[in-house]
């Protein structure tokens, strides 16, 4: 396979690139301009009653700390997914800096100046726009500045919540192992950074009678930042479809319903984390998922019947480096305590547990192991230290909670967990550069993000479950050192679902039933 370089791959995506920096331009735009009508009013506001300032700022440095992730997270339930909660979030980072130069700039004008200005009659309103804001524009101008590049990198995690953007590309890229895409999201990001930074320190340097002409230039610029966005979002069907950014870029995934249904939906990119409740609340149609999610039963979603097999059955089993195995010999047949307990129906169960009960992986984890006749209490954990780590999905909790007591009650082994590492990139990188010891992976992601074999290949070791597990295991073996142990029992592949009594009304039952309606609607 020709290794392709990130110029070319950003040459071959130019288009869908163009896209995303547009649509990253108009989040940052149109956030960064509502954040200063609200920001420099406010800041206006405690340089006169300076008794709110610390309130005003005090809050404003609160919301700046919150992670951008779970700010995102908050706002999903009130405005759901798309643009607005985006915007609303990005507003809300680009705040404190623009209110505390504000207030910095105007009570930082020299109290002689005042003085003269009063004594030549001027009213409150003379005094702020003849005196104190042409003094402080250029501190204001900085914070306008400041809060313009964290925005810009902050819109990257727009795509968490389907706003689109270049986060597409990156969390994509993460998601797949695939360089490249991180590149072409990353690269354009930081440009986009330093442009607009030094864009505005050119205009730090204008006079402050230029800045009066911005009553009529912002409202043209939030207008052609708005028309921007909206034509280059993802078009409106009738039904909506949202994808993780794995599963845009796999041939069991969107690559696939392309190449082999010819069904092209243009989708949102979003998160798992938000996917199946999007659905669940109509603010998607159609999503793509894993065949063992509990959240399946729990949000009552109907799986599209895969006619054309693009979704092949594939194991889960923990990977390990033979060299570790060799250093903690009692490590294998430990795991492999788990090796055919684990059915679709059951973890399916489990997850269900995770995702709509709310239990925690550990409890699930111990109630299961004692069900099973499977749980000892934890040894001492002297003979050295077992580090598990986890993709970030509820699954891959349950499961690394499983082989931490495991190991803990059959071994004199110490277990350190690193749950959450996020994609498969990060926990095969961890497992490769030994930050961690073992984690639990699916045959198919092994084959088609981590092994990417060509595509005859693909279509001969994926006839079967059982064969996809020996050429994955081998190949692993020869290329990386690392060794497949035995399959858990269950098989966790992609699919299709949308809300079952959605499906029932359009009478879609199987995929190609999808691409017919779509045909027909366009």
């Amino acid at each position: 396979m020709t290794h392709q370089s990130p110029w070319q791959f950003i040459i071959e995506q130019q288009e869908k690139l163009l896209t995303q920096v547009t649509q990253h331009l108009g989040l940052t735009f149109l956030s960064l301009l509502l954040a200063i009508i609200v920001g420099v009013p406010l800041g206006i506001i405690i340089a006169r009653k300076r008794t709110l300032s610390n309130p005003v700022l005090g809050i404003a440095g609160i919301l700046q700390t919150i992670p951008s992730i779970a700010l995102l997270g908050f706002m999903i339930p009130a405005f759901g997914i798309g643009a607005k909660p985006a915007i609303i979030a990005l507003l809300i980072y680009a705040l404190l800096p623009i209110i505390r130069n504000t207030y910095t700039g105007i009570t930082g004008v020299e109290p002689a100046v005042i003085e003269a200005a009063k004594a030549m009659g001027m009213n409150r309103r003379q005094l702020l726009f003849k005196v104190e804001l042409p003094l402080a524009m250029p501190v204001i101008i900085a914070g306008i500045r400041t809060a313009a590049v964290i925005n810009v990198g902050v819109a990257t995690l727009a795509s968490f919540v389907a706003a689109g953007g270049l986060g597409e590309f990156i969390f994509g890229g993460i998601s797949l192992n695939n360089t490249n895409m991180i590149l072409a999201g990353a690269i354009p990001a930081a440009l986009l950074a330093i442009l607009l930074d030094q864009a505005i320190s050119v205009i730090q340097k204008l006079k402050y009678g230029w800045f009066q002409q911005l009553k009529y230039i912002i409202p043209v610029i939030l207008i052609m930042a708005g028309i921007g966005y909206a034509l280059n979002s993802p078009s409106k069907n009738r039904i909506k479809a949202g994808f993780t950014p794995e599963f845009m870029g796999r041939q069991d995934g969107d690559l696939g319903l392309r190449s082999v249904y010819g069904l092209d939906v243009k989708p949102l990119v979003v998160n798992d984390a938000i996917m199946y409740k999007a659905a669940y609340e109509k603010k998607l149609d159609l999503i793509s998922g894993y065949s063992t999610d509990g959240r399946i039963k729990a949000f009552d979603l109907y799986v599209l019947n895969d006619d054309q097999k693009i979704f092949p059955p594939y194991f889960a089993a923990p990977v390990i480096k033979t060299k570790t195995l060799e250093k903690f010999p009692e490590l294998k047949e430990t795991l492999n305590l788990l090796a055919g307990k684990l059915n679709d129906s059951i973890m399916t169960d489990l997850n269900y547990k995770s995702d709509y009960l709310n239990q925690t992986p550990e409890k699930i984890a111990r109630d299961f192991l004692v069900q099973n006749n499977l749980y000892k209490n934890p040894g001492k954990g002297n003979s050295g230290t077992i580090r598990i780590g986890s993709k970030i999905f509820g699954e891959q909790y349950i499961l690394a909670e499983m082989y931490s007591m495991l190991i803990k009650g059959y071994t004199d082994y110490k277990v350190e967990t690193k749950t959450g590492l996020g994609g498969t990139k990060i926990c095969f990188d961890a497992l490769m550069n030994d930050a961690i010891d073992v984690y639990p992976e699916y045959t198919g992601t092994g084959l088609l993000v981590l092994l990417k074999p060509t595509a005859e290949t693909i279509k001969n070791v994926t006839q079967s479950a059982d064969k996809t597990y020996t050429y994955v295991n081998s190949e692993f073996q020869k290329q990386y050192g690392i060794q497949w142990l035995q399959p858990l029992g269950f098989n966790n592949a992609y699919a299709l679902m949308m809300r079952r009594k959605q499906a029932e009304e359009l009478n879609i039952k199987s995929i190609s039933d999808l691409k017919r309606y779509f045909d027909e609607k366009n």
